[in-house]
């Protein structure tokens, strides 16, 4: 099924046009023949018997892109001087830089920014280290540490690949929460290899958020640093993506007047966000529960599980149901969705309860896209930002340690997480909430002014700062 053209695969065409009449419009007729959707267009620079243009155009993916092209250099009357995409083009040279805070313009500044003067500094820390969360970076800084096992929907794709997710993350954390976020990609295998270098590197950062690590080690990863260091720990493909989920959902009830302990709810991959999002829901009072993974249902007695799916196995679908996503989807109310791409179809909405919620948060290709599901799902929400309802962790792990760092906090507890989905919920008025628009948009600012302040509130009644 053709794709809408998206930003993601946007080209820029600049073209060199004739200078008489209907010679833009052949051009713009031409590319909309070749399926391509013109985004913008630039101002002319007219030469002569020649006028210079430059348009942006929506693809739907790099074969796509090739055919707008070919079209272009087709054209009588237009010259194809160049083109590039525009992905591609604002990720060269990396995404983030970093800047000087304090300024150093003479010998005075010089000696209290460097020697002599950041000795007494460093003496300071040494007889109280927990000083270095106050007069070093620490007090804003938070490690994003990866090993490229499980990026996105890629899978297994190495560390150097997954630094442009890393440096993503970290203009996200910076442009939405003020936290200055680090990438730190790592050549490491093994649960004890990445635990090792998170326990060496901690001196440096006031919180770690682990991303991008394949399950099952994610789980034994964080649940050893949580124990071991006295920053916060934080994997965001399992809470991040928990926390935004379970806020959709709460919204998408409102819309479908059904209750959270009626609900039946599916979900699709077993990873770290499949076994963290059935862990938030049970908290939060879900009727029933069933879990897939490639083979089918996860259930109580399968031979094949890894301890974290026993733990999912022990905890959810006390019937036992078994077979297929397409088999247990039959009368359920919910479906869940961090697995791959076309996973389900509309036959499969069709066979679910009455006015289903669909979850399909594959990146970058959903479980299901929204053109398929258009009229059959109550509410349908995805992880893509071209699409409607973008169930994105930029909406919590950007206010989840904004607030942790504010209150100086050593852990993230169950109750901060909670505070975060409830204000991410909160943050679409009554008034606002409808089908297309459960979850606020990534772009409103007022999301991270509400969570971070849940979020440091909860820390404090957890007591898990260092604020006396």
């Amino acid at each position: 099924m053709a794709t809408t053209p998206t930003a993601a695969f946007s080209i820029t065409l600049d073209c060199r046009l004739d200078n008489v009449p209907g010679t833009l419009g052949k051009l713009c007729v031409a590319i909309g023949e070749a399926g391509g959707n013109i985004g913008a267009l630039d101002g002319f620079d007219v030469r002569g018997p020649e006028l210079r243009r430059c348009l942006v155009v929506h693809c739907r993916d790099e074969a796509h892109q090739q055919k707008v092209v070919e079209a272009v250099r087709d054209l009588k009357g237009v010259t194809l001087v160049d083109w590039w995409d525009r992905t591609f083009r604002m990720h060269e040279g990396g995404k983030i830089e970093t800047t000087a805070l304090a300024p150093v313009n003479d010998r005075d500044d010089l000696s209290m920014a460097y020697t002599p003067g950041v000795a007494r500094v460093c003496m300071a820390i040494h007889e109280d280290p927990a000083l270095s969360h106050r007069y070093t970076i620490r007090k804003n800084t938070v490690a994003i540490v990866s090993n490229g096992t499980a990026v996105l929907g890629l899978g297994d794709i190495g560390p150097e690949a997954a630094m442009p997710v890393m440096e993503g993350k970290a203009m996200l954390f910076k442009e939405f929460g003020g936290v200055d976020g680090f990438p730190v990609c790592i050549t490491a295998r093994t649960a004890d290899e990445v635990v090792d270098f998170v326990q060496r590197i901690a001196p440096t950062f006031g919180g770690i958020n682990l991303e991008d690590i394949k399950a099952p080690e994610c789980f034994e990863i964080e649940e050893r640093l949580k124990a071991s260091l006295d920053i916060p720990v934080f994997h965001d493909d399992q809470h991040g993506t928990a926390v935004v989920t379970l806020a959709a959902l709460w919204n998408s009830l409102k819309i479908t007047g059904k209750k959270m302990e009626d609900l039946t709810v599916v979900i699709a991959g077993m990873g770290a966000a499949g076994v963290a999002i059935g862990k938030i829901l049970i908290n939060a009072g879900v009727g029933e529960i069933i879990g897939c993974d490639r083979t089918g249902a996860v259930y109580q007695g399968r031979s094949d599980l890894n301890v974290a799916k026993e733990w999912f196995a022990e905890h959810t679908n006390p019937s036992r149901k078994m077979g297929t996503i397409g088999d247990v989807l039959h009368g359920a109310d919910v479906f869940v969705g961090v697995s791959g791409p076309d996973l389900i179809t509309a036959a499969d909405l069709r066979n679910m309860a009455k006015d289903p919620i669909v979850f399909a948060m594959a990146n970058p290709n959903p479980e299901i896209r929204p053109e398929a599901a258009d009229g059959l799902a109550a509410v349908m929400a995805t992880g893509r930002s071209d699409y409607p309802n973008q169930i994105n962790n930029v909406l919590a792990f950007p206010g989840l340690f904004r607030g942790a760092l504010d209150v100086n906090a050593t852990d993230i507890t169950e109750n901060m997480k909670l505070a975060a989905a409830i204000a991410i919920a909160e943050s679409v008025a009554d008034a606002e909430l409808s089908p297309a628009f459960v979850v606020p948009s990534v772009f409103d600012r007022s999301v991270v002014e509400r969570v971070a302040p849940a979020v440091s509130r909860a820390a404090i009644a957890d007591g898990v700062t260092r604020l006396t």
